[in-house]
């Protein structure tokens, strides 16, 4: 028997591929649409600004080479064609080569994005998107049998994934060891979905139930995926399924969609055909030699590349969500370890009036995910990523982390800047710009099924005070 090959997987490859090439697909439009307003020539973090500071060596990027909007746009819409080919299974045709030279493609232009998004692109699931295209690049066509040392990488990837979150939950906040951390998590997550108000309202000692079962996922059962069959399979179906839970019941992105499409890497086909009526071809090809070179230095680059990750594991003071490299090839996941217990909304509104005083009306900026009007229902976006939406979340919890780009916001919010406003779920001020902003913090938490009867509201929300005070573009006013 060949040691190379794994015929026994190549189900496996074409649902992970197909599946990857959605996901990429999803990241790219994210990219084009959004760009122009967060990282844009004149964007509130600019491109251009970001590249005087920092080399190619530190951050590889073709934008280093050169940059305008108009050349993002086309590495983000080139993104969106090719993976839209690959999902259509428009590469399964190609030469060995070929096939290797359009992942390549996908994984550079997206590599490229994420190392100069800053801190728009600062999540754990941008990382672990590159990493994996990196890896399937060299998991070959259809018509060949998949590398065994490729679909292994995968498996380290995804006990890298689940093992970190599960070690940093029951090494950070105590409430995971007490089991109450889903008392509050999916009423203060950064953006519920529109199950999270059901979900918070689930029985207490269901939510127990909830998070001793998330323990065992992620601390136990990575372990079993270097089993042997059927053991490594039936413990990628359970994480499957424990990601599902978490995309019925909040938006992350595309973490969760990713981290099952890692795990149906590790299904045998003997596992898939009673899931799905797929038959394999009765024959693949091996293998050419240059090739098994070539993974065979792959391998040999994660393993190596795998200290840092490994270290930071064992270490008592873990950290989430770390590249090692500059290429993002090989890194540490994690997330939650700590749980908030109170949400905090910052609400943006703005104003006409000249002068504004004790009467003056005030209207408010929707945003298209995260809570605003208690009365709108939590949206469901994932696995599309709503940047701004986000980072409105951390700047809540800590003022400091809104200091790079708040004030620019404010300031594109007075100038009418129309880039900036297709971010918004509704402009008040559809004719003419405000003549002045200003933004408050609320302390929002879901209704009770009583309240929601009453109502009809989702949210419920008290003002604690100012986050920033009334201001024009000629300056601060009161």
């Amino acid at each position: 028997m060949d040691w190379f090959g794994a015929e026994s997987y190549w189900v496996s490859s074409i649902v992970f591929q197909r599946g990857l090439a959605l996901i990429y697909l999803v990241a790219f439009v994210s990219a084009a649409l959004q760009f122009r307003a967060l990282i844009g020539s004149r964007g509130l973090t600019p491109i251009p600004r970001y590249l005087e500071r920092v080399s190619f060596r530190s951050s590889p990027s073709l934008f280093h080479l050169h940059y305008s909007d108009r050349f993002f746009a086309v590495v983000a819409w080139t993104g969106v064609a090719v993976s839209a080919a690959l999902l259509l299974g428009l590469g399964d045709g190609l030469p060995l080569w070929a096939h290797m030279v359009v992942w390549a493609v996908l994984w550079a232009l997206y590599l490229s994005i994420v190392n100069v998004g800053q801190v728009w692109y600062g999540f754990g699931w941008e990382t672990l998107l590159c990493e994996v295209g990196f890896l399937a690049i060299f998991l070959g066509p259809a018509a060949m049998e998949p590398p065994l040392l490729i679909l292994l990488a995968l498996r380290w990837l995804l006990f890298r994934v689940e093992f970190g979150a599960g070690l940093i939950k029951i090494r950070g906040d105590p409430c995971w060891r007490d089991l109450t951390c889903l008392y509050y998590h999916h009423e203060t997550q950064p953006m519920p979905n529109p199950l999270s108000w059901y979900s918070h309202h689930l029985p207490k000692p269901l939510h127990r139930v909830e998070v001793a079962a998330n323990h065992v996922t992620q601390l136990a059962l990575p372990v079993l995926l270097f089993l042997p069959q059927p053991v490594a399979g039936i413990a990628a179906i359970v994480m499957i399924v424990t990601q599902l839970w978490l995309v019925a019941s909040g938006n992350f992105s595309w973490l969760n969609v990713l981290t099952i499409v890692i795990a149906a890497s590790a299904i045998s086909d003997g596992l898939w055909s009673t899931l799905l009526p797929v038959t394999p071809p009765a024959e693949l090809e091996p293998a050419p030699l240059w090739f098994r070179v070539v993974v065979l230095l792959v391998a040999a680059v994660v393993v190596v590349l795998s200290y840092g990750p490994v270290t930071n594991m064992v270490s008592r003071r873990q950290v989430m969500n770390r590249s090692f490299d500059p290429l993002r090839l090989v890194n540490t996941y994690g997330a939650f370890g700590s749980i908030t217990r109170r949400r905090d909304e910052i609400v943006i509104e703005g104003t006409s009036d000249a002068a504004p005083g004790a009467d003056t009306e005030w209207f408010e900026y929707e945003f298209k995910g995260k809570p605003g009007d208690v009365r709108r229902r939590p949206p469901q976006v994932a696995p599309y990523h709503l940047r701004l939406d986000w980072l409105m979340w951390f700047a809540a919890l800590s003022p400091s982390m809104a200091g790079p780009w708040f004030r620019p916001l404010v300031a594109k919010l007075l100038e009418g800047d129309r880039d900036t406003l297709k971010l918004l779920r509704h402009n008040p001020f559809p004719e003419r710009p405000p003549t002045h902003v200003r933004a408050r913090l609320y302390r929002y938490r879901f209704t009770t099924p009583a309240e929601r009867r009453e109502t009809g509201a989702w949210w419920h929300r008290e003002l604690i005070g100012e986050f920033l005070p009334p201001v024009s573009l000629g300056g601060r006013t009161g």
